[in-house]
C-alpha cells in the first residue's frame, strides 16, 4: 500500500525510466519521521533505496516548498566542498499531483534531541561543534556565480524584502490576531542592519539538519532539507542557528535544542567567536538576526499549525502547537527589549 503521499504504482514506471539503478521492480515507501514541512520518504525496491522530497499535502504560501529550487541549489552545491546528498532525479507534478524529486540516500547519523547529543564524548562535541560552523562558513564562501546560481534569489534588499515576506506570510497562515507578533515585525522593519557580501542562505541551518559520518561525529556526511534556501544575507544563517543553540537564559527557547548546555559542544559564544574567525564576517549585529529566527520561527510553526487544523500534516507529534507560537513571539520581544541596539527597543510614548 503507497503510504499517503506518494503513489508506488506511478512512481514504478518513472522510477526505471528516470533513477539511474533502478531497475522497475516494485518499490515500498516509509515516511520519514521529524519532518514538519517538506514531506521525505525513503523510497526501496528491496536492493536499493533512495530518498524522495515532495511538498506537504495542505496549501502552501509562495514559494516555501519549491522543490525545482532544492534541487537546484543541490545539484549546483554538489562538486563543492559543502556535503550535500547527490541529487538523482526531478519529476514534474504528472506524477505525483505535485513536484518532487529523488536524491541518494546518505548513510549517518541525526542528533535531535539533548539525549542523542549527550552520546557524545565532550571531545566528539566539540569537534562535531566545529565542523558544524565550519560547514555554515564554507557554505556562504561558495561563489555563487562560479556555481550557476547568479540568478537564485535577489540579494539587493534582502533583509527589508524578506521581513515584508514573512509579515505577509503571518497574515496568509496566521489562526488568530498575535499582536505581540506583529510588535517585533514592526521593530524589524526599523532596525535592518547593512548586509555585507551576499552568499548563498541555507535558511534552516541547524544540528538535525545535518547527518554525521557514522564513523566520525566530527564531520558532517550531508547537510539536509534546502527548502529555504536563496540567495541573501548569510548571518540570516547564523541568527537562526543560535536560536535552535540555545544558552543563555534569553534564549531558553520553546524551539531550541540545547546543544549549548550539552558538555563539550560550543557556547553560543564560541559559535559567533568561530564562525567570525572562519567566515571574516562583521557579526557585530547578530541581536537583529536573532530576532528575526524568532519571528520566522513562529510564521512557521503557525503554518504548521494552520495545517494541523484542517487535517493536512501526516506522521506523529503534530498537535496545538499556538502556545510554541505565543511563546516565540513573546521571547523576540524580550530579546528585542534586552538588546544593546536602540533601534530593536520598544518606542517611547509620542516617540
Amino acid at each position: 500500500m503507497s503510504p499517503e503521499g506518494v503513489d508506488l504504482e506511478a512512481l514504478r514506471p518513472w522510477f526505471a525510466g528516470h533513477v539511474a539503478g533502478a531497475t522497475g521492480a516494485p518499490l515500498d515507501a516509509e515516511l520519514i519521521a521529524g519532518g514538519r514541512s517538506n514531506l521525505t520518504y525513503v523510497i526501496s525496491d528491496g536492493t536499493r533505496s533512495w530518498v524522495l522530497r515532495r511538498p506537504p499535502l495542505g496549501h502552501v504560501v509562495e514559494t516555501a516548498h519549491d522543490m525545482r529550487r532544492e534541487y537546484t541549489v543541490l545539484a549546483a552545491l554538489g562538486p563543492t566542498g559543502v556535503p550535500v546528498p547527490q541529487v538523482l532525479a526531478f519529476g514534474d507534478d504528472t506524477v505525483l499531483g505535485a513536484p518532487f524529486y529523488v536524491m541518494e540516500r546518505v548513510d549517518g547519523r541525526i542528533l535531535r534531541t539533548r539525549e542523542e547529543m549527550a552520546t557524545l564524548t565532550p571531545e566528539e562535541a566539540r569537534a562535531c561543534s566545529t565542523s558544524l560552523v565550519d560547514v555554515l562558513a564554507a557554505l556562504h564562501a561558495v561563489d555563487y556565480r562560479a556555481v550557476g546560481l547568479g540568478e537564485f534569489g535577489r540579494p539587493d534588499g534582502f533583509l527589508a524584502r524578506n521581513v515584508a515576506r514573512w509579515g505577509k506570510q503571518w497574515q496568509a497562515n496566521k489562526t488568530r490576531d498575535l499582536p505581540a507578533l506583529e510588535e517585533v515585525g514592526r521593530r524589524l522593519d526599523v532596525a535592518l542592519p547593512e548586509s555585507g557580501p551576499p552568499a548563498i542562505v541555507h535558511g534552516d541551518y541547524r544540528l538535525d539538519n545535518t547527518m554525521l559520518a557514522p564513523d566520525d561525529p566530527g564531520r558532517i556526511a550531508a547537510v539536509l532539507d534546502w527548502e529555504m534556501s536563496t540567495l541573501g544575507d548569510p548571518l540570516t544563517d547564523v541568527g537562526l542557528l543560535l536560536v535552535y543553540w540555545g544558552g543563555g537564559a534569553q534564549l531558553a527557547t520553546l524551539t531550541a535544542q540545547g546543544a549549548a548546555d550539552v558538555p563539550g559542544f560550543f557556547s553560543r559564544e564560541e559559535v559567533i567567536a568561530r564562525y567570525a574567525a572562519t567566515s571574516g564576517r562583521d557579526v557585530a549585529h547578530l541581536d537583529f538576526y536573532e530576532v528575526f529566527a524568532m519571528y520566522k520561527l513562529a510564521i512557521i510553526v503557525e503554518g504548521i499549525h494552520a495545517r494541523f487544523l484542517m487535517g493536512k500534516t501526516l506522521g506523529e507529534g503534530f498537535t496545538d502547537m499556538s502556545p510554541v507560537v505565543d511563546g516565540l513571539a513573546a521571547q523576540a520581544l524580550r530579546l528585542a527589549d534586552a538588546s544593546e541596539d536602540p533601534a530593536l527597543h520598544r518606542p517611547t510614548r509620542g516617540g
